[in-house]
């Protein structure tokens, strides 16, 4: 009996041990005190803790919120909200909400490098925010085709950005591509690629939106569009040969009187007391009011006398003219004679095609800017944006290089940002293409780039890299 009463106060003794062993687990760590450093390069958050906890971390790259889930509480001395004034660190949000639990949200501005890691003597849970980085990862896309994507972290803010060397040598061309194949509505650049069979396209010349473009332009020997000035432009020979240089477009009708009426433009909106020259890249008509007179003319042979919105010959052009332009055109009749002549300059003319945008970026290896020279306002030269920009390199590639902006993984470039990358790349020669939303790369296929507008925006021109068999095909 007494054996008996003796494992039965055993058994209560165990159970009073186990009882005590389940309700007398360890505290929750408590963080005291959130104490952080800065640098150009670095920002360090430390949370000073009594025992290390376990933590797990997440980014959430659309809110640019880097959260830290860990088991324990905060010290009711610590404030809900810690602001700091740096450009890449908005500020730090701690609660405990769910019992057990903190959550500590870091408000990042951009993208960067972290580093999670726990101390001891005396416990701590450090963040290095890292701002400065440079990443790159280089892949060959095709023979003669080199991607480098590049990561790189500023202190004034996150870069991505993709630059596609190409050689030409390796059988490519450079073409200018138009949405919908005339100036008329606007298209995708990755539609613009594959409907061409383009390895590779970047979006090309500024536009309206309704797809009429806005710089000299020049497809297969025939100007598409002028600008008015002269801007920056990409010339490309039959040869493959490239030029980049400042280039307007003179161009005038020769009546049959021997006068000459100088054109304000080709395929663009006709203006007051102007001639604006209409050919088959513009739409199937004219599309202008009956406040003019129109010639259409094939052969150097006038062929109709329209008052206005003329159906554009595919084998002619319609010489379209308002106001003071109109009364010189007044006594043209059909069966008239009318030629067209015009110049881009010597070495111009010779050129197959010309994508013109601007402004140059750099000249002769050296940082040339010529943004006030050729009129742009601050939608092109003010501030960081998304960028696109074309160099030539000393060895004659092509470097296609595509900057995102606006966004928590890059901050986009300034123009002059833009051409130290481009001379960096090793450019000996650059200019900048259209930019903001618009900047855009595809490489077989793919969007590589992320577009400020969250989605593809639809424009006026691209430049691909299409195959030489792709072309032959084509004719």
């Amino acid at each position: 009996m007494k054996k008996l009463c003796r494992q039965v106060g055993l058994l209560l003794l165990l159970t009073v041990v186990m009882i005590s062993t389940v309700f007398a687990a360890p505290t929750s760590p408590v963080i005291n005190k959130v104490r952080f450093s800065q640098s150009a390069e670095t920002v360090r958050i430390v949370f000073d803790v009594d025992q290390l906890p376990t933590y797990k971390v997440t980014l959430d790259e659309t809110t640019g919120n880097l959260t830290i889930a860990m088991d324990g509480a905060l010290d009711k001395t610590i404030p809900a909200e810690i602001m700091l004034k740096d450009p890449v660190v908005k500020g730090i949000k701690l609660s405990s909400q769910v019992p057990g639990m903190a959550s500590i949200t870091v408000n990042l501005k951009t993208a960067v490098q972290y580093k999670v890691f726990p101390l001891k003597a005396p416990n701590r849970l450090v963040l290095d925010i890292i701002k400065v980085y440079d990443q790159k990862i280089v892949e060959e896309v095709a023979p003669g085709l080199k991607l480098t994507t590049i990561m790189r972290g500023q202190p004034d803010g996150a870069i991505s950005a993709h630059i596609l060397d190409v050689d030409l040598k390796a059988g490519y061309a450079l073409r200018p591509i138009l949405s919908n194949d005339a100036i008329v509505n606007l298209e995708t650049v990755k539609s613009m690629a594959d409907r061409n069979q383009a390895i590779a396209a970047v979006n090309a010349s500024y536009f309206a939106l309704d797809g009429e473009l806005l710089g000299l332009t020049k497809i297969d020997n025939q100007i598409i569009s002028t600008a008015g000035l002269a801007r920056t432009a990409l010339g490309i020979y039959p040869d493959g040969k490239l030029l980049i240089g400042q280039v307007n477009y003179d161009g005038a009708a020769l009546l049959p009187d021997g006068s000459k009426i100088a054109f304000a433009g080709v395929n663009c909106e006709r203006g007051p007391n102007s001639l604006v020259l209409y050919n088959r890249f513009y739409d199937a008509t004219t599309g202008t009011n009956p406040y003019g007179i129109e010639a259409v003319i094939v052969n150097d042979v006038v062929t109709a006398i329209n008052a206005n919105n003329s159906v554009i010959p595919a084998d002619g052009y319609v010489l379209s003219a308002h106001g003071s332009a109109a009364q010189k055109l007044a006594n043209l009749k059909v069966g008239d004679r009318v030629e067209v002549r015009g110049t881009l300059g010597p070495a111009w003319d010779q050129t197959l095609h010309i994508v013109g945008a601007g402004p140059m970026l750099i000249k002769n290896n050296g940082v040339y800017l010529t943004t006030k020279v050729e009129e742009f306002g601050p939608d092109v030269a003010a501030g960081r944006a998304p960028r696109t920009a074309l160099g030539i390199t000393k060895d004659g590639h092509v470097l296609l290089a595509v900057v995102d902006g606006r966004q928590y993984n890059s901050v986009g470039f300034t123009l002059l940002e833009l051409a130290l990358f481009m001379q960096e790349a090793g450019a000996v020669q650059a200019m900048n293409f259209d930019g903001g939303g618009s900047s855009e790369m595809v490489v077989n296929g793919t969007i590589l780039n992320k577009p400020s507008d969250r989605r593809e925006r639809r424009v006026g021109s691209a430049l691909a890299i299409i195959p030489q068999t792709a072309i032959k095909l084509a004719k």
